[in-house]
């Protein structure tokens, strides 16, 4: 059985001088490391990881995994509780119905919900499954609805209606219940309302009009594989070239850039598919390279390898793909969902945005590197930068706060400036750029990290002290040692050494803070090292 029918049946201090001013959330732009990665903190915003259907307070809410976003004009969130067979909004720290029954009216044996295939109001209107959503400009929320195999739409006052599709499995152009689709699992919507849909488990890319017309414009795949012995099961396929010639392997989230050209998750691919109707091709923007003449699938292998890699977007990999969106600057985010990340294409590089660096499923908050998913469907983003994030194997929404800078930083982009969570450090004696290391004057940070600073009658030891923690420093030397709290002694050798100018002694930033557990960003477009405590935690 294909994966996603799987996944759809299953589912501080003493601080000399600091500036105060926080940039208000409307002004967060996003903030990139020297490694090109965003700056971010990860919390929980909705939902209490069980397995459930409470609205109400966010925090005590649950879902039966949410699996679809979108951000609305007031930037209110739409959510996909796929399992509960309706779809929520979030706002003002509140879950609430906005489609589908407020309470399930129909229960299977084992006390589930059950969905259906009917139009009409907030109250009586039915879905089953839906998945994607995407909010348009003529107010109407769009549905992927599924399990139903059809594809719906939303008005503001929470009345359904079918525009594609009949409930049916198939293949079918045509206008309006005549149109046949199998397990939709993308959807976009252009500004003149024509509806693009990710049709997933025919393998292909549909067009709705806005007259309700479907036509299919990518190729229909004829690979076909033997899943168990004398067991033929139909498979996707991938081929780049003319629209009409392309072909994908269960291709789920869609997203359109300002040019109105379409982002493709090709999720059984593995990579990031680009469709430019300006140029009439479908290219390959992200995923390993296919080698002329060399399949991407092993015997009989429905899907082509997943794996986990960032870098230069024609080497990166991926472990399906599933949501995406665009931020403001043209970059795309990705619910790389078997790796338990979110990952971000931009300028040829792909870098992974928030989770784990093995691709390690959990359910921790915290930084950006050290917050665990557990198979993450989709992203959505805000005016104001916020990403929000269906994580669907925890049954919670979760949010993703890009770092904001200090308003009004002192100092230009020549000098040197470190911040501390949210205030500026100031220095009598300039920090500076030694061997590739900021260097920064050691009594003054040692203070604004809370160390008890001593040094040596001759100058040339320098003592840290914090929690019954001791570290030795050496002038000229990169040793240093280690005194834990149980007395065990150890030595260490750094990077750069300690050394005086100025009548000031200056050590390592990075060194100092890391050995603290204090993450360490640097910021070379604006020459500012940023500091953090590194605080996580589960749910």
């Amino acid at each position: 059985m294909p994966l996603l029918q799987k996944l759809a049946l299953t589912f501080s201090a003493a601080i000399i001088g600091f500036s105060t001013n926080v940039a208000s959330a409307a002004d967060v732009t996003p903030l990139y490391n020297d490694k090109g990665s965003i700056i971010a903190t990860i919390s929980r915003i909705a939902g209490n990881a069980i397995y459930g259907e409470q609205e109400g307070v966010a925090s005590t809410s649950s879902f039966r995994q949410p699996t679809g976003l979108a951000v609305g004009a007031k930037d209110e969130l739409f959510i996909s509780d796929t399992g509960n067979h309706k779809i929520s909004t979030f706002s003002s720290d509140n879950i609430s119905t906005y489609a589908g029954p407020s309470s399930t009216l129909y229960r299977d044996s084992g006390g589930q919900p059950l969905g259906a295939l009917l139009d009409g109001n907030k109250g009586t209107g039915l879905f089953q499954s839906p998945s994607a959503l995407a909010y348009s400009t003529d107010k109407y929320l769009y549905v992927a609805d599924s399990g139903n195999n059809a594809i719906r739409k939303v008005s503001s006052n929470g009345d359904i209606v079918t525009i594609a599709g009949s409930g049916r499995i198939g293949n079918t152009d045509g206008k309006g219940a005549t149109a046949l689709f199998h397990h939709p699992q993308g959807i976009a919507v252009t500004k003149d309302g024509i509806v693009y849909v990710a049709d997933t488990l025919n393998h292909v890319i549909r067009k709705i009009m806005p007259d309700g017309t479907t036509s299919t414009i990518t190729a229909a795949s004829d690979r076909v594989v033997e899943d168990h012995p004398g067991f033929v099961l139909p498979a996707g396929d991938y081929k780049d070239g003319p629209i009409h010639q392309a072909l994908f392997n269960e291709p789920t989230g869609l997203a359109l850039d300002n040019r109105e050209n379409l982002y493709v998750s090709d999720s059984g691919n593995q990579r990031i598919r680009y469709i430019d109707f300006s140029t009439n091709q479908v290219i390959t923007v992200a995923g390993e390279s296919k080698m002329d003449g060399i399949s991407i699938y092993s015997k009989n292998a429905l899907y082509a390898p997943g794996n986990y890699k960032d870098g230069a977007s024609q080497s990166a990999t991926f472990h399906f793909p599933r949501g995406i969106t665009l931020d403001k600057s043209g970059g795309l985010l990705i619910a790389d969902s078997l790796n338990n990340v979110i990952r971000y294409l931009k300028n040829g590089i792909v870098t992974t945005v928030a989770g784990s660096q093995t691709g390690e499923a959990g359910t921790q908050n915290g930084l950006e590197k050290l917050a665990l998913f557990n198979a993450p469907q989709d992203v959505a983003i805000t005016s104001d930068g916020t990403i929000y994030v269906a994580d669907m194997g925890n049954n919670v929404i979760r949010k993703i706060d890009p770092y904001a800078l200090p308003a009004n930083i002192i100092g230009n982009k020549s000098v040197i400036k470190v911040v501390l969570e949210n205030k500026q450090l100031k220095f009598d004696t300039s920090p500076e750029m030694n061997t590739g290391r900021v260097m920064v004057p050691v009594r003054q940070i040692a203070e604004a990290l809370d160390f008890e600073i001593t040094f040596s009658s001759d100058g040339n030891t320098i003592n840290l002290e914090k929690d019954n923690r001791f570290i030795q420093l050496f002038l000229g030397s990169k040793n240093i040692k280690f005194k834990e709290v149980n007395g065990t002694e150890t030595t260490k050798e750094i990077d750069t050494v300690p050394y005086v100018k100025k009548n000031r002694t200056y050590v390592s930033l990075r060194f100092i803070a890391e050995e603290l557990g204090i993450d360490v960003q640097w910021i070379p477009t604006i020459r500012t090292a940023i500091l953090r405590n590194s605080i996580n935690d589960g749910f």
